[in-house]
């Protein structure tokens, strides 16, 4: 992206907006430029001022609507605007699931000139209270008490706010509680975030700090977990630093799949899916879409804590999971041994943008896949793709890389695009999260 430059005292100009953007922002055209509308969205006629000019577009801010489209309602947040954490408040959440299936299906065209041959009906839940993990930031300005929340769009500064209505009420109708506490520490400078990880029976805080923390402050943090039921936990450095704090010895964070009776165990700092109620949809579709059964050998990539692969696992098939974080999968191997699955999931670290096929080794040939890939796709291993593979399920935060992926599998491989269709893990977000069979 080329450098903006500030375009100060632009005059409001009425533009017609067209569609959204991956970022949640209105899309117009003027005068042969793309002119991104923050504030905007599609059908409506608004009046925008320029803010930045760039070499190929530029980005701009509603100042007033002209033409309101029948899907704009009032956004339940009061920070809706100024937090960062939200992006599509403003518009009906039926719609947000609708454009985002637009997004899925132009991506997998315009990039990868790939249709799929039925689109799956999209998968969601609650679009509020529904985020159980998030990294809130913390700022200290000197002009007023601590903020803890979300950063303001495209900026560094930290909300004024006093409440999240997208995180679970255990945090974010306890944000003034935190701003508060901060505030009584020492050095409330040397606080810069406050992890979250939360459960149906469980919230965990893990506070980062820069420097020794003093009696006071650790008095304090007790304090605060017995008062309101949390387990608080400090990371003075690195994740390997990550320690209980109140309880000493705190009852293991988790999360149920009950579809296949799993108990998932982790610890606050791992990636889990943020919105629990999709993610167990999410399974189950992605189960379907594999049939996973007695006698197949299936490798899952990016595997994570084993989120698919002990369901797999517990449907009978004998599963190979993949994931480049070894802290991860010593969780994900506790998780299989505790679930009874060791003999039919087993686990392997490898760096994921290096490795091929031929490095992961089973008792017998691998016949099914499912990759759970980073934004950046699954390009690199796909490449080694074995031909055994008769069906590969994808499941992807990014319709971008995995049109892209689709591109390769569908014109270099033989494999056909048999279903796609997006999951709301985001609410109230741009992010598009989606799942895709591919059959040779």
């Amino acid at each position: 992206m080329s450098r903006p430059k500030p375009i100060r005292d632009a005059v409001p100009e009425r533009v017609h907006i067209e569609s959204l953007d991956a970022e949640g922002r209105g899309v117009a055209r003027v005068d042969g430029k793309v002119l991104f509308v923050d504030g905007a969205l599609p059908g409506e006629e608004v009046m925008a001022r320029r803010t930045e000019n760039h070499k190929t577009f530029e980005r701009g801010e509603t100042v007033a609507l002209l033409k309101t489209s029948s899907l704009r309602v009032t956004p339940p947040c009061p920070h809706f605007g100024l937090c960062g954490g939200c992006s599509l408040q403003h518009l009906d959440v039926s719609a947000q699931v609708a454009i985002k299936q637009r997004q899925l299906e132009d991506n997998l065209w315009r990039i990868g000139k790939v249709r799929p041959q039925r689109i799956l009906p999209p998968i969601f839940g609650p679009s509020l209270a529904y985020r159980s993990k998030a990294r809130l930031s913390v700022r200290t300005p000197k002009t007023r008490g601590a903020l803890v929340g979300f950063r303001e769009r495209s900026s560094n500064y930290v909300v004024d706010m006093n409440q999240c209505l997208v995180l679970d009420p255990r945090v974010g109708q306890r944000i003034p509680e935190l701003r508060a506490l901060i505030g009584k520490m020492q050095s409330p400078q040397d606080f810069p975030q406050i992890e979250v990880a939360c459960t149906p029976d469980a919230v965990a805080l893990v506070f980062r700090h820069m420097r020794p923390l003093a009696d006071s402050d650790l008095m304090h943090l007790r304090q605060f977990g017995r008062d309101h039921d949390l387990q608080i936990w400090l990371q003075p450095r690195g994740p390997d630093t990550l320690h209980p704090l109140v309880p000493e010895q705190p009852p293991a964070l988790h999360y149920d799949l009950p579809d296949y009776q799993l108990r998932m165990r982790f610890d606050p700092l791992v990636f889990t899916q943020v919105n629990q109620s999709v993610n167990q949809v999410t399974v189950r579709r992605a189960m379907a879409l594999l049939r996973p059964q007695a006698g197949d050998h299936i490798l899952d990539l990016f595997c994570g804590l084993g989120n698919f692969t002990l369901p797999m696992a517990r449907l009978g098939a004998n599963v190979l999971g993949v994931e480049g974080d070894a802290r991860l999968v010593a969780l994900a191997s506790e998780n299989a041994a505790a679930n009874g699955l060791s003999a039919q999931a087993q686990y392997q670290v490898a760096d994921l943008t290096q490795a091929r096929m031929s490095d992961f080794q089973m008792a017998g040939t691998i016949d099914k896949m499912l990759i759970d890939p980073p934004r950046s796709g699954a390009i690199e291993v796909l490449q080694s793709l074995t031909p055994g593979v008769s069906r590969l399920v994808y499941v992807s935060c990014n319709p971008a890389t995995l049109a892209r992926d689709a591109e390769y599998l569908v014109h270099e491989r033989g494999y056909q695009l048999k279903a796609a269709g997006v999951i709301n893990m985001f609410p109230h977000t741009a992010h598009v999260e989606s799942i895709a069979l591919f059959e040779k």
